[in-house]
């Protein structure tokens, strides 16, 4: 493969300007969400690359302020689903009628077409209602009886789930997990940061004075900069043994996916970008390979029975390949 010219590489000042705009969105979020650094640049990485979020977590841990943080962030249109047994794909992607003044049939769009969208527990929908928004997240558009609709640009879905709920919940096919460029985990607080959360929320919730810091063009802009940063072949190929080795650990039913090979290359380009770097490193690929990877695996019937964990596998597998030398 070869090598981008130099005139096509992100340039240092482009670099700074990247990491300018995440610091204050991170900014921003950290006014809400105390004590979780990690999980919030893990989530500018996300909004970065365009990439679609799934937070999952216990209940209380702050999964859905989290997302509307983020939301309120951007000057974006924002919408919010909540996720139930009965909601139907019409309820939303919206419906075609017949306009009685107009005399001819119109399209009244759902809350799916929105720049940002909060999807609030979403493993309560249907099949048939998860069919339809795995559409709109692979995609980029929505299919309304026979009629194509593209989606906004930027199209950002942010999904929460918790996990220890089961009843009255549908499992996440692995095809629809695919479509999640990273899994976010908040965890509980630690005792000092739970103390500065009481003291920030005593008289009200911060999230109610956030105002938007970057506007829907430059996050698309920031997106299609980190396009030209540069990776090095060694780099490169250390992402290509990383989701191969998944392939073939027995552990592992299903590996990693072509899909998550290309997540993980753009991810670890938005993270080099946050440190303000215009090339790639190593680290940036495993600080990365949990969030990307692990959501996209499924363990085998004896790695199961045996109790095994995959993020624990997946850096098993981590610490077996090579890390390149140089690039």
């Amino acid at each position: 493969m070869a090598e981008p010219p130099e005139a096509d590489r992100l340039t240092p000042a482009e670099v700074a300007q990247v990491r300018d705009a995440a610091e204050r969105l991170r900014a921003s979020v950290e006014r809400v969400i105390v004590g979780n650094r990690h999980v919030v640049d893990l989530a500018l990485v996300a909004l970065l690359c365009e990439g679609h979020i799934l937070l999952e977590d216990v209940p209380g841990t702050g999964k859905t302020t989290l997302a509307k943080a983020l939301a309120r962030s951007l000057d974006c249109s924002f919408r919010r689903i909540q996720f139930t047994p009965d909601l139907m794909p019409s309820d939303i992607t919206g419906i075609t009628y017949y306009n009685q003044k107009l005399g001819e049939f119109v399209f009244r769009e759902g809350p799916l077409l929105a720049q940002v969208v909060l999807a609030d527990e979403i493993n309560r929908a249907t099949p048939r209602t998860q069919a339809a928004l795995l559409e709109a997240m692979e995609e980029r558009q929505l299919t309304v009886e026979g009629t194509t609709v593209r989606m906004p640009s930027p199209f950002l879905v942010i999904a929460t789930q918790n996990p220890v709920e089961l009843e009255g919940t549908f499992p996440l096919p692995e095809a629809q997990l695919d479509r999640f460029l990273l899994r976010l985990r908040l965890g509980y607080p630690s005792e000092e940061d739970e103390d500065r959360m009481l003291q920030r929320f005593e008289a009200a919730s911060p999230l109610e004075t956030l105002a938007p810091v970057i506007d829907a063009p430059t996050l698309v802009t920031l997106a299609r900069r980190l396009q030209r940063l540069y990776v090095a072949p060694p780099v490169r190929r250390y992402i290509v043994r990383l989701v191969q080795a998944t392939r073939a650990e027995p552990a592992f039913e299903l590996g990693a996916s072509p899909r998550a090979a290309l997540a993980l290359f753009r991810a670890a380009r938005a993270r080099a970008a946050l440190d303000g770097r215009d090339y790639v490193l190593p680290d940036d690929v495993k600080q990365l390979v949990g969030p990307v990877l692990a959501h996209r695996l499924i363990l085998s019937t004896q790695a199961r029975l045996r109790g095994r964990d995959v993020e624990q596998l997946l850096a098993e597998v981590v610490e077996r390949i090579p890390v390149p030398l140089e690039g």
